[in-house]
């Protein structure tokens, strides 16, 4: 059966593309990701999941544009819940396209995260789903987390230090410094 794989990045899609086509799934790329900032930031991990899809013979999609003005307006009404609208943004995005291109079931490679909520991941999946006729299917990922880990490094893919929100980074480097 053919799935629309939602994917943040490269070095995440490495065993969930695994896990997916082992389940029997025809996998497609859909990299939908307004939330990753800076630019810069958004383009090396573009770059990183098209090699990684190359390699694999993944057919990739890549909007052609950065909003992440889009990604602004949604969380910045609400920062407390911003994963919930981040969720909501990035797989309803990904349910609407996989609708238009005729392909049955949608999934995403953020269910690898161990960081991710993956019960919210689930319902704003299923919701997006209903809306657009289409299948969420959630697989927890999260077991093949360090598999992927192990499987980007020795690709050589990039590896990013944070989910990709500028809210996230913030976080990231608090950490640090209090460590």
């Amino acid at each position: 059966m053919d799935l629309l794989l939602h994917m943040c990045c490269g070095p995440c899609s490495t065993s969930s593309c695994k896990r997916f086509a082992e389940l029997g799934y025809n996998i497609s790329g859909f990299f939908y990701n307004p939330n990753i900032h800076p630019y810069q930031e958004f383009l090396r991990r573009q770059e990183a999941l098209a090699e990684f899809c190359a390699k694999e013979k993944f057919p990739l999609q890549i909007p052609a544009a950065y909003q992440p003005e889009r990604y602004f307006s949604r969380v910045m009404v609400d920062l407390e819940n911003r994963c919930l609208h981040c969720y909501r943004l990035r797989l309803e995005e990904t349910a609407l396209r996989a609708k238009e291109l005729g392909i049955p079931c949608f999934a995403t490679t953020l269910a690898i995260s161990p960081y991710q909520n993956h019960e919210l991941l689930r319902q704003e999946g299923e919701k997006a789903g209903e809306r657009h006729s289409v299948k969420f299917i959630y697989a927890d990922l999260r077991p093949e987390y360090r598999e992927s880990v192990n499987l980007s490094k020795a690709m050589g893919l990039y590896r990013q230090s944070y989910c990709g929100c500028i809210f996230s980074e913030k976080e990231r480097y608090r950490k640090e410094k209090r460590s």
